[in-house]
Parts: C-alpha cells; structure tokens; sequence
C-alpha cells in the first residue's frame, strides 16, 4: 500500500513540473488520465510512471500471496483445512496519454484469493469421536453468537454436559439441533456411514452434513470454518459422501509445500521492489535534470 502511495505522490510531483516548467503559457490544468487533452511533457511523465503503477501493483498483489502461504503454514496441521489460493490476472489500470495515438490503455497485475476444496488424505485414529468426511460435503456446527458455521474438521469430543463438540466447544449439529448424549449410558458412540449417532441400540441423532451448489461463494473466516452469507448458496443433501468414524481427513496442504510457495513468493517480491526502485531513481533524475535546464 505504502509503494502505491509512493508512485501517486511521484506521478502527480512530476506532470506539476513539467506543467510549470514547460508548458507555462498554456491555459488551465493538464487533463487526468483518459482525458483527450494533455500537454506534451505531461503526457510524457505520466507514461514513465507506469511501471511504477505495475512494480507497485505487483508489490501489492504478492504482499497478498504472502499472507494466504502464511495462513496456509498456520493451517496446515488442521484436520480437513482447505487451503486458500491466489489467482493473478491482468486488468485494464485506466488511460495513459499518447501524444501522437491518443490515449493508450495499460495493465495492472491483480490477485484475486479463493479456497482449494480439493479433498485431504483421510488417515486412521482409532478415537472414536474422530470423524471424517468421504465426499464433498461439510460437517455444521454452531457459533457461540448462535450462527452456523461449516467444516471439514472431524477433531469432536464429548463434553461435560455431554454434547458433541468441536476442539473449540462449539456444538456439532444434527438433525434436531446440538447433538446430545446421555452420560449415563457406557455402550460406546457409534456413527454410521450415513452419519446416523447412536448409544447402543438408541438413536440419539443423525449429522447435518450439507453440501452447496457453489462453495466457491463460501466465506472463510479461519481455523478450517465457513460461513454461508452469499445469498446464492444453496445447501444441498451430499451424494456418494460416507460419514468415517475413527478417521480424520489431513490438510490439502502441508507446511513443506508452502515454504516452497513462500520462497517463490519473497523472490517475486524482491523483483518487483528492484523494478520499483530503479523507476524511481530514473524519475528522480528526470526531474533534476529538467530543473537544471538539461
């Protein structure tokens, strides 16, 4: 944010220059950028600044990067996180001036994040509470602020009032609500495929396990859990998705691959703050010149 900043400041330092300097017996203000009426030096200056707009744009959008692979790094040990991924695209960043083609469009790079929903390794516990989902679909649990929230993390146990919940003591929901065991029966928990909850031969409750239409439109808010604000959700019961007890699904990451990432990432970075640099040295010198009458 502070390069971006940086370029505005030496952009409009610099077309003000030229302006009072050689453009003097003109009339008026030059024209922004898009404009048909530019003064000729101004339009130079604003077109040696567009590779400060790119180098800071790119400084921007790897900053990003940087922080989804410092995200996924912190994640990536949480039974059934999906990782989050960053996609670069060129974008249309306004109207520069042409003196003698008119005004000329250029390219910004922009990041846009979205979340891997690829399905992580399901590996064997043996705990009883552990669950993992085989299949699309997401477990429901219910926020301290009464909101549902969605996860792929299986990591239950059973608390002191004996509800299933969370690591973090947030009730795992079934099909009537917070899902509640009776203490005081010893038979041992069983879940079946179908994500039926039973004590012995009594049926306490079965999963709400959803699927949606776009998950893509889901809302991360952290620790492996999503929330469904997008008004085009739409919760779907999942097909071909078995319920596993004693089993947890890994992270689609691992802390290995983003260090990877992460060294790409910093690489990509130092280039972009070179470029940026060296634009900035070459505008200064630009401008000293031209006050010196060079």
């Amino acid at each position: 944010m502070a390069a971006r900043w940086l370029v505005r400041a030496k952009t409009a330092r610099s077309c003000s220059f030229f302006h009072d300097r050689v453009n003097s017996g003109h009339a008026g203000l030059c024209a922004r950028a898009g404009h048909a009426h530019w003064h000729g030096r101004c339009s130079e200056a604003a077109a040696m600044n567009v590779s400060l707009y790119q180098a800071a744009a790119g400084l921007d959008a790897n900053a990003r990067w940087q922080e989804l692979i410092a995200r996924n790094l912190a994640c990536s040990s949480i039974p059934g996180y999906k990782r989050q991924e960053l996609s670069f695209a060129a974008i249309q960043g306004g109207l520069m001036p042409a003196p003698a083609q008119g005004p000329a469009t250029f390219a910004l790079p922009q990041a846009t994040s979205a979340t891997n929903f690829q399905q992580g390794e399901i590996r064997p516990t043996g705990v009883q509470t552990d669950l993992a989902l085989d299949g699309p679909g997401f477990f429901a649990v219910q926020l301290p602020d009464g909101a549902t929230a969605y996860t792929r993390d299986g990591e239950f146990h059973i608390d002191a009032t004996g509800q299933l919940v969370t690591k973090q003591g947030y009730p795992v929901l079934g099909q009537a609500g917070p899902i509640q065991l009776d203490l005081n029966i010893r038979t041992p928990l069983t879940i079946s495929a179908t994500g039926q909850v039973s004590q012995g031969a009594e049926l306490r409750d079965t999963l709400r396990v959803v699927q949606f239409n776009q998950p893509g439109l889901l809302t991360p808010i952290g620790g492996g859990y999503f929330l469904a604000r997008h008004p085009a959700l739409q919760e779907l019961t999942p097909e071909g998705t078995t319920v596993r007890q004693g089993y947890l699904e890994g992270a689609n990451t691992s802390a290995a691959a983003e260090m990877v990432k992460l060294i790409a990432a910093l690489r990509q970075y130092e280039a972009n703050q070179r470029v940026l640099m060296l634009q900035d040295e070459r505008l200064g010198k630009t401008i000293a010149d031209l006050g010196h009458g060079t």
